[in-house]
């Protein structure tokens, strides 16, 4: 990300970067920071599924324990660049960004 007069702006190369990250994790347990609005911030686990040219999915883990239902999800590479979702991964603990 490049500061350009006093804004931020993400380049491809920022995008490309996180997207090799999440390639190359592809598979493993996540810990997922979601910021839903007006300081709701939702905590979820789950593991990242595949990546595409634009997005990256995430199937998450049950919340419940009566029921077995999977939920997969979509984020784009720039969500995580504006921190609206933020992952770490569950056995290094390494954030990407």
């Amino acid at each position: 990300m490049e500061n350009k007069g006093g804004i931020w702006v993400i380049e491809k190369a920022d995008i490309e970067r996180v997207k090799a990250l999440l390639t190359e994790n592809n598979g493993k347990r996540i810990k997922l920071s979601a910021k839903k609005g007006r300081k709701r911030i939702i905590v979820r686990h789950g593991v990242i599924k595949e990546t595409y040219p634009s997005i990256f999915l995430v199937t998450l883990d049950s919340i419940s324990d009566f029921a077995v239902t999977e939920r997969t999800v979509s984020f784009s590479y720039a969500d995580i660049l504006t921190k609206s979702v933020e992952i770490m991964l569950a056995d290094t603990k390494q954030i990407i960004m």
